[in-house]
């Protein structure tokens, strides 16, 4: 599984020109869910989405998570971020899980971070959306587990 994660000052999600999803301070996640993929990745990657520390402490050091600075996380589904583009001009989908499996997998991401912390959004999965965001810094990173 792959996350590429982004710190907003907001972000929203839009299908078919209508919000259906948006937060302020926090974390825009977009997430490809890959074949062997299981509960406990699912588990581990809400918990580093939330925990991963890339907010300014006390002292402007990036040492403070999701859940200590009170943020919203916005988890949207993107099949893509799987893609393999070492070779040729046209990328592969071949390492990313069938549709059915993901959307079982990007479920129990998102359940598993909405039980540590409250504002957690989504997009919608499979749907072709709309996503808007101020990055803040700009931070992104790639987590993978």
């Amino acid at each position: 599984m792959r996350a590429l994660i982004q710190r907003v000052s907001r972000a929203s999600v839009a299908v078919n020109g209508l919000e259906i999803a948006a937060i302020d301070q926090g974390l825009l996640a977009l997430v490809a869910v890959q074949p062997g993929d299981t509960d406990s990745t699912a588990q581990r990657m809400a918990e580093r989405l939330c925990k991963y520390r890339v907010f300014a402490d006390a002292n402007g050091k990036m040492n403070a998570s999701l859940l200590d600075t009170g943020g919203s996380l916005l988890v949207v589904s993107q099949f893509t971020l799987a893609a393999n583009t070492s070779k040729g001009l046209r990328p592969s989908f071949a390492a990313a899980a069938p549709p059915d499996t993901a959307a079982q997998c990007f479920d129990q991401v998102v359940t598993a971070a909405r039980a540590m912390t409250a504002n957690v959004q989504t997009g919608r999965f499979g749907a072709d959306m709309q996503v808007a965001l101020v990055n803040d810094g700009p931070v992104t990173f790639l987590l993978e587990v």
